[in-house]
């Protein structure tokens, strides 16, 4: 394939990609605000859950480690 060719293909290929991109239903800003607060709110609760299973867990880890440790 020469490159005339694969220009031609490339060409092609850019012109389906346009021809989908406009099928394409985006969403509006409503929806991507209320979407990103859903995920931002989400991992906040997810990391203070984490933040307090931790905190409760370290002590009984480290006793472990004492009990059994060098």
């Amino acid at each position: 394939m020469n490159l005339s060719e694969r220009w031609n293909n490339f060409r092609g290929f850019l012109s389906e990609v346009r021809k989908e991109s406009g099928k394409v239903s985006w969403p509006g800003r409503e929806e991507v605000v209320g979407t990103t607060t859903v995920v931002i709110v989400y991992t906040a609760l997810v990391g203070v859950f984490l933040f307090l299973v931790d905190t409760a867990v370290t002590p009984l880890v480290n006793k472990l480690f004492s009990a059994f440790g060098s």
